[in-house]
């Protein structure tokens, strides 16, 4: 099977948990009449911490690893209130105001229920994911969602005013996720979104544990965040990573893949000549000159500290060519190169916006646009996703 396709982050995920119990303690009102706001959603993003506010407004999160983490809190008619807050051990004591929310009209698209099916499958495959674990996920209520597929373009649009709730059978999770964005781009190949998220750790029996907390680690060992948490840490080597320079460029003979799809569809009712030789353009690989210095990083040559705690950076002069020794890749992807002379590793390549890229003692990415992410780790959505406080073991 071919994949090629590309993975974006955006994520608000900025959480840094070490190894304490720790309190969050608050009180959530209204800003104009200072009433009391009950049954607000209150959590820490993509972790498994969350509550509701009480009838006067008040909330305690316990348990808390030490570090620091971003406070959301929603509330129906309300807007979304988010906060940088750093568990120690004093408790952490918050009075929080929320506003009213301004009401948006929103586009309005007709559309049958086919199409909507359509859509959906759509967004759950490129959100979800349709690996193992994706698969095995059941989005609970689906029809939260507000789609929109703009057929021109070839670009889907999807969005929500409440929690998406998926159960995730596979690793034991259910995730409640405020999707503030989703756009997937049919022609770039590729895949953007932001929101946040809470972690619920599902029942199950003794034996049924036991399967999510090998799955999990499955899907640990070898992902982005397995990566960034060992390159702060100094152990690439002993996790099995390896990080090369990589240099590439896009090839000039392929035109670019909005052309190729627009001739393709032209041509699709003859000639056929013309058809073949787009069809041909189209299986060429998008890049040429492609070249991995041998060699791998040391982590003192990519990884920067940044002036706030926590909070670290690696920065490479071209692309990032991570390779992951200890499995193997079972998924052919059309335009990441591979050398002739390297077993069949699993192969992720970055490609930085800015001159870093920014991410936590958790490994999570900070960065807004986050890296793009091609091969292996391309492959890895909601489905596969844990959260920021999981180690290994959990």
């Amino acid at each position: 099977m071919r994949f090629y396709w590309f993975l974006l982050f955006c994520f608000l995920f900025p959480a840094v948990a070490l190894a304490q119990a720790n309190t969050i303690i608050g009180k959530v009102v209204r800003a104009d009449t200072k009433a009391p706001v009950p049954n607000a959603s209150v959590f820490l993003n993509n972790a498994t911490y969350g509550t509701s506010t009480a009838e006067d407004g008040t909330f305690t999160l316990s348990g808390v690893k030490s570090g620091q983490y971003t406070l959301v809190i929603t509330g129906v008619g309300y807007e979304e209130f988010s906060t940088t807050v750093l568990a120690g051990k004093e408790p952490v004591k918050l009075n929080i105001e929320l506003t009213q929310k301004v009401l948006m009209l929103r586009e309005v698209v007709i559309s049958s229920g086919a199409d909507w099916k359509k859509n959906y499958e759509l967004f759950r495959k490129e959100f979800v994911g349709n690996t193992e674990n994706g698969k095995e996920c059941k989005v609970t209520n689906p029809h939260i969602l507000n789609l929109i597929y703009h057929r021109g373009k070839q670009q889907l649009e999807a969005s929500g005013d409440e929690f998406l709730v998926v159960e995730n059978l596979a690793l034991g999770y259910r995730t409640k996720f405020l999707l503030k964005s989703f756009l997937f781009d049919g022609i770039e190949h590729t895949i953007s979104y932001s929101g946040s998220a809470l972690f619920e750790n599902l029942p199950g029996s003794a034996e049924q544990k036991k399967i999510w907390k090998k799955k999990r680690e499955e899907a640990y060992y070898g992902s982005a965040q397995h990566f960034y948490r060992s390159l702060y840490k100094g152990t690439l080597k002993q996790e099995g990573f390896e990080a090369h320079d990589f240099t590439r460029y896009l090839n000039p003979e392929r035109p670019e893949e909005a052309v190729l799809m627009a001739r393709i569809k032209k041509y699709r009712e003859g000639p056929r000549d013309s058809l073949a030789k787009y069809y041909k353009l189209s299986n060429m690989t998008k890049w040429f000159h492609e070249s991995m210095v041998k060699t791998p990083y040391q982590e003192t040559e990519i990884l920067r500290k940044t002036p706030q705690d926590g909070i670290y950076a690696v920065t490479f002069p071209h692309f990032l060519y991570v390779v992951y020794t200890k499995r193997e890749e079972t998924t052919e992807f059309k335009d990441v190169y591979h050398p002739l002379d390297m077993p069949n590793y699993e192969t992720s390549v970055l490609t930085k916006y800015s001159n870093f890229v920014a991410f936590d003692m958790n490994g999570i990415v900070v960065s807004s646009p986050g890296p793009l992410y091609e091969g292996s780790w391309s492959k890895a959505k909601l489905g596969d996703l844990l959260p920021v406080d999981y180690e290994p073991g959990d």
